[in-house]
C-alpha cells in the first residue's frame, strides 16, 4: 500500500504541474490510445500498482485540463488545493456519509457546513441543507420538498398515495429555465411540457408582468444566474408576488447563488432569501472536486418528509441524520471538501475568488469587443457571449479555438444567435490567462473573417 500511495503522489504532482502547460483538450492521438484500456477482463488479479500505472499512462493524457487556468466551458470550476486534498483524505477515510452511526465525522461536518453556508449565502438561519451530486439533484430535492408542501396543504399525501388523482400543481418557469430544472420536474412526475413558460427579456430574465394569474397549488421556479448571460430573474419581486398567494418559490442558483458572498455582486441576489428552496453547485464557484451540489429548504420538515425513509436497521440517533435530507442513502462524504474550501478561503477569500472571475470575464469582453467582435450580453457576472459574424463563421471559430488548445470555450444558441460562451469559474485563472486566451481567440477569429495579415 505504501508503494502505491507514493506512486500515486508522484503521478498526481506531475499531472498538476503540467496541467497549465499542455493543451486544454487532449490530442486526438492521446484519445485514441485509450483503446489500450479496453482489453478482455483477465481471470486472475493484477497488482494494484500496475493498474494505477495503466490508468495514468493511458488515462491522464486523455483528460480535459478543466482543473487548469484556461478552461472556460460549461461553468466548470477547477478544484483548489484544500478541497482537493480533503477529497483525497476523505477517500482514504472511505466513509458512508448517509448515516450518522456509519460516519460521525461526516454528519458533524455537514452540520457545520450548513451553518456556514446559510450565513455566507444570506439564507434564513433555520434553513436546512442536503449534500447531493450536483444542481440537478439539488433541484430535484428542493422541488420534491415543494411538491410535498403544496400537496399537503391541498390535503394530499404524495409520498404515500402518489400522483394518481392528486390535485394538479401549476408550475411556472422562465422561458430560459435551465434543463436541470426541467429534468427534475420530469422525474417528479410534474412534466416538462406541463409547465407555464414566462417570456424572457433581452438578457434572459423572466418578465414579471407577463406571469399569468394562478391559483393554488403553484410552484414558481426562478433563476439566479442564466447559464448563457449570467443574468438574474427579478427574484425579490417574484417572491413578494408569490407570498400573497402562498405559492412556493424555488431558486435555481447553480453558480449565481454564490454572488451573494461578494459585496460587489450581492445586489444580484436581492430578495432571494424570500424564496422557499434553493439549489446550487459547490463544484462550480466554490471550486471543490466533482461531484458536489447542495439543496437548501427553508422549512426542513418539508425536505425531511419528501426525502427520508425508514427501516428496522436504520436506527436513528438524537443527532442529525444525513439521509433524511437527500435522495441517496449510501454516499460519499462530500461535505468534507466543502468544509475545507470554506475553511481555506474564509468569507473574504471566497468573495475575492468570485470578484476575480467576474473581473476576468469583463476583461474578455473588453478585449474581444475592442477587436471588433460583438458581445451579445450584458456582462453582469462571469458569463460572456460573443459572436464572430454569421453562425457558420462563429462555429468555425469555436471549433478552431478548441482544436488550438490554448483555451477551451463552448458554443451555444441563444435567442436565435450562435455564440461562443465563455465561463470564467476557476481559482487558477489570472489576467495573463485571459490575455493569452483572448489573443488566441482573436487570432483565429481574424483569420476566419479575412482580417489577418
Amino acid at each position: 500500500m505504501d508503494k502505491m500511495i507514493d506512486a500515486f503522489s508522484e503521478k498526481a504532482k506531475r499531472y498538476l504541474k503540467s496541467v497549465d502547460s499542455r493543451k486544454v483538450f487532449p490530442a486526438p492521438e492521446d484519445v485514441e490510445k485509450m483503446k489500450f484500456l479496453d482489453m478482455p477482463l483477465q481471470d486472475h488479479p493484477v497488482e494494484p500498482l500496475e493498474v494505477i500505472n495503466e490508468l495514468d499512462k493511458f488515462g491522464s493524457p486523455a483528460t480535459v485540463a478543466s482543473t487548469g487556468s484556461r478552461y472556460f466551458g460549461f461553468v466548470i470550476g477547477g478544484a483548489s488545493p484544500a478541497p482537493l486534498a480533503a477529497n483525497l483524505l476523505a477517500g482514504v477515510w472511505d466513509q458512508n456519509a448517509g448515516i450518522e452511526a456509519a460516519s460521525p465525522v461526516s454528519s458533524f461536518i455537514e452540520t457545520v457546513c450548513r451553518k456556514w453556508l446559510t450565513d455566507i449565502l444570506k439564507l434564513p438561519p433555520e434553513t436546512e441543507a442536503g449534500f447531493v451530486t450536483g444542481a440537478t439533484m439539488a433541484n430535484f430535492a428542493g422541488l420534491a420538498a415543494a411538491r410535498h408542501a403544496l400537496l399537503k396543504k391541498a390535503g394530499w399525501d404524495v409520498e404515500n398515495d402518489g400522483l394518481f388523482n392528486a390535485p394538479p400543481i401549476q408550475v411556472i418557469v422562465g422561458e430560459e429555465v435551465h434543463v436541470s430544472v426541467l429534468k427534475a420536474l420530469s422525474m417528479l412526475g410534474l412534466g416538462r411540457n406541463k409547465v407555464t413558460k414566462v417570456p424572457a427579456d433581452a438578457q434572459g430574465r423572466m418578465t414579471v408582468n407577463l406571469i399569468p394569474e394562478y391559483s393554488e397549488p403553484t410552484l414558481i421556479c426562478v433563476q439566479a444566474g442564466n447559464v448563457n448571460t449570467g443574468s438574474f430573474d427579478p427574484i425579490s419581486e417574484i417572491c413578494e408576488m408569490a407570498s400573497s398567494s402562498d405559492a412556493w418559490v424555488h431558486a435555481d442558483g447553480a453558480f449565481g447563488l454564490w454572488a451573494a458572498v461578494s459585496p460587489r455582486y450581492a445586489h444580484l441576489c436581492e430578495g432571494i432569501h424570500k424564496a422557499d428552496s434553493w439549489a446550487t453547485d459547490a463544484h462550480k464557484w466554490l471550486n471543490v472536486p466533482y461531484d458536489s451540489g447542495i439543496v437548501f429548504v427553508r422549512d426542513k420538515e418539508h425536505l425531511i418528509s419528501s426525502m427520508s425513509t425508514d427501516a428496522a436497521y436504520l436506527i436513528s440517533g438524537a443527532k442529525r441524520e444525513p439521509f433524511h435530507y437527500v435522495p441517496e442513502l449510501s454516499r460519499r462524504a462530500r461535505g468534507v471538501e466543502i468544509w475545507a474550501a470554506l475553511r481555506s478561503l474564509g468569507k473574504k477569500g471566497l468573495a475575492s475568488l468570485i470578484e476575480s472571475n467576474c473581473d476576468n470575464a469583463l476583461l474578455f469582453a473588453k478585449k474581444l469587443s475592442a477587436a471588433g467582435y460583438r458581445i451579445l450580453n450584458d456582462v453582469v457576472l462571469n458569463q460572456v457571449l460573443v459572436s464572430f459574424g454569421d453562425p457558420e463563421t462563429t462555429k468555425r471559430v469555436i471549433r478552431r479555438v478548441q482544436e488550438d488548445g490554448t483555451c477551451w470555450c463552448g458554443g451555444t444558441e441563444w435567442q436565435g444567435k450562435t455564440a461562443m460562451r465563455i465561463s470564467v469559474s476557476s481559482w487558477r485563472t489570472t489576467e495573463n490567462d485571459v490575455e493569452e486566451s483572448s489573443d488566441a481567440i482573436i487570432r483565429i477569429a481574424d483569420e476566419e473573417n479575412g482580417k489577418s495579415g
